[in-house]
């Protein structure tokens, strides 16, 4: 049986894609046993769907290709959506909208919504393949056909929620390229150097981190592998290698406290476990800030613009994303459509568009899969005649 359209993947982006198409126009093919599984463990549980602040500067990609789809589907055309579903999200964090209690009304929509269209649960992609304008794609299960192929399968994060690389893979089948794919959104390990930070696992303190020309700031994690936390998690969409800088002091000023008679660790704004840990590494001794010589207060400075090199990072089963992914150079900005294949789109995280923590990478899924949606329709009635 041919198909119109055939939506590899069952996550976000292809779950908001099947609901905003018209009936039995699609089919989803999912590896899962059932749709949605990333959206449920998304955000602690809560799914952290979209954020007030929405601009091309919270994406890791080219400005020229996400800034369409963003204007096309804000998060202010995603939250009317949501609301004539009677779904009414709330604003947490100052700028981040969750749903009221878990991921799972969010995916209850979807899985209204896209019942307009069929679902293959258990099913993988083998390949896609084209021949007379037709769209071939092999799975283990049979082969599909159709007139039009949509690639929403996601990145490599996650593996036990079934993430493969078969996006890419389909991708490059094409011709495309892939820019290089990376875990994001991720903890970091770190070297010898900072082993220490591993006894002080639990413990969060806010920082400012800088990364080239890329700033992140917010709470930073000590964790028994490195550290996290959201400052952490938004750096390393921007670290490959090297070294970076945190500020563990942010907003502290130097100025003020000189001539303070305060022991060190009762001054400096960090939690006193952190700071005697720091000091223990700085061969500093815990004292009234007043009696510190000029040498050590330079080395106690030093906190302010603390230089480290990560390890690497804690991988892709811990990373909320992948980065990298489907050049977007051979991709229509304002289709989502294949510049090499006609009738071949891709959405959502397998492209080379990755956002900040805060309900960025969801309203990439939506917007783009929004952006696929309109073109798809048009381009399905341009191929097939009305019988």
């Amino acid at each position: 049986m041919k198909n119109k359209i055939i939506i590899i993947g069952g996550g976000a982006s292809a779950l908001m894609l099947a609901s905003l198409l018209p009936k039995n126009t699609a089919i989803i093919i999912e590896s899962n046993a059932k749709v949605g599984a990333k959206i449920l463990v998304s955000g602690g549980g809560k799914c952290n769907i979209t954020n007030t602040k929405m601009g091309t500067e919270y994406f890791l990609g080219d400005e020229s290709f996400v800034q369409p789809a963003l204007k096309r589907f804000n998060e202010k055309g995603l939250l009317r959506w949501l609301e004539r579903q009677n779904l009414h999200p709330v604003l947490r964090k100052e700028t981040q909208y969750f749903c009221q209690d878990s991921a799972k009304e969010l995916l209850d929509i979807f899985l209204k919504e896209s019942k307009k269209q069929s679902t293959y649960l258990n099913e993988s992609v083998l390949e896609v393949t084209k021949r007379d304008a037709l769209f071939y794609v092999q799975t283990n299960k049979t082969t599909h056909t159709a007139n039009a192929v949509v690639v929403a399968s996601g990145g490599l994060s996650f593996p036990k929620l079934g993430a493969s690389s078969i996006g890419y893979d389909i991708a490059e089948s094409f011709g495309h390229s892939i820019v290089k794919t990376a875990p994001a959104l991720v903890g970091f390990t770190v070297q010898k150097e900072q082993f220490f930070f591993k006894e002080l696992s639990g413990v969060s303190t806010e920082v400012k981190i800088y990364i080239g020309e890329d700033v992140c700031e917010g709470a930073l994690l000590f964790a028994h592998k490195g550290m996290s936390g959201p400052a952490v998690l938004d750096a390393s969409l921007y670290w490959e290698k090297g070294k970076i800088s945190i500020d563990f002091l942010p907003g502290f000023s130097w100025k003020s406290a000189k001539g303070s008679k305060k022991q060190i660790s009762s001054l400096l704004p960090m939690p006193k476990r952190v700071t005697k840990a720091f000091l223990i590494q700085l061969s500093l001794e815990d004292k009234p800030y007043n009696q510190l010589s000029k040498e050590e207060l330079e080395i106690l400075q030093t906190l302010s613009h603390y230089s480290l090199a990560p390890a690497g990072t804690f991988g892709y089963s811990k990373a909320e994303v992948t980065k990298g992914g489907v050049d977007t150079e051979d991709v229509d900005s304002g289709t989502m459509m294949s510049q090499k294949e006609e009738g071949l789109y891709f959405i959502g995280e397998v492209l080379n568009v990755t956002g900040r923590l805060g309900g960025y990478n969801f309203q990439w899924a939506f917007s783009s899969a929004h952006s696929c949606s309109k073109n798809i329709q048009n381009y399905i009635s341009s191929i097939i005649k009305p019988e």
